[in-house]
């Protein structure tokens, strides 16, 4: 399945090491990560993956595919700056929300108008998110909500 993974694009240590082991896990179990293609929690999600041999998207704000982070495989440049956050829960078939500011927790909005599983890792509390504590636990929760 296609994960969609939305956090911060500025996140500390602890947070990039909670990426990379939601991107481990994605990787590991074959799954492809969608994911806004940029720095912080993006690059550590897509480092994660890379290193367990799994796939990754990025959905680019800008015009140019080169901006993506060295661990991006398929760079899509959207032009679209911040309305760009709509695509990224979009092209997921459940969502994984790790620690972010305002423009994760748009992404969480999209994901729940698009009718995405929400899974929450050290995110916003927000209603319909369900709360996990461990990456194991978060990708274990969006391979049961595409189970029903």
């Amino acid at each position: 399945m296609r994960v969609s993974v939305i956090g911060g694009g500025t996140i500390t240590d602890d947070q990039a090491a909670r990426a990379e082991a939601v991107g481990r896990e994605l990787g590991a179990r074959g799954h492809t990560v969608v994911c806004g293609g940029r720095g912080g929690t993006m690059e550590a999600v897509c480092r994660g993956a890379k290193a367990e041999g799994g796939t990754t998207i990025g959905i680019l704000p800008g015009e140019r595919r080169e901006a993506a982070n060295d661990y991006v495989d398929v760079p899509i440049a959207t032009g679209m700056g911040h309305a760009r956050n709509a695509l990224v829960p979009l092209n997921g078939d459940a969502v994984i929300a790790l620690a972010g500011s305002a423009g994760t927790l748009s992404e969480i909005g999209f994901a729940q108008i698009f009718e995405r599983p929400v899974v929450g890792l050290g995110t916003h509390d927000v209603p319909g998110v369900r709360v996990v504590e461990t990456p194991e636990a978060a990708v274990d929760a969006v391979e049961a909500a595409d189970e029903t």
